[in-house]
């Protein structure tokens, strides 16, 4: 009888052991943030900031006209900076053709 029993618990020790093996492998791609290291550009010094207050028409128009000049320009180096740090971290790899940086892993390695 104890036989029996240790047989039943031996071939039902076996099923549960097999079944552990048939487990498949799946690979989840989880995303990781990642500091963004683009520096931010110097904000450059607005005209209309340097005039007097008792400045005349002309002039203060002048000086807002240059000011629209270099908001664009800063604005359009503020959207560099927020793209770069937007990208997918392997289109900047690849297209710069670095190895990861510290604290990133190097997703377009096969």
């Amino acid at each position: 009888m104890k036989r029996l029993a240790l047989l039943g618990v031996m071939a039902s020790l076996g099923w549960l052991l097999a079944a552990c093996g048939v487990a498949s492998v799946q690979t989840v791609k989880v995303p990781i943030p990642i500091p963004c290291d683009a520096a931010e550009p110097a904000r450059p010094a607005m005209p209309t900031e340097a005039l007097s207050p008792g400045v005349d028409l002309d002039r203060f128009a002048a000086a807002a006209m240059a000011e629209i000049e270099l908001r664009e320009g800063y604005e359009g180096e503020l959207r560099a900076a927020v793209r770069a740090c937007a990208a997918p971290i392997g289109a900047t790899l690849s297209k710069s053709r670095a190895g990861p940086k510290i604290g990133q892993s190097n997703t377009s390695a096969p």
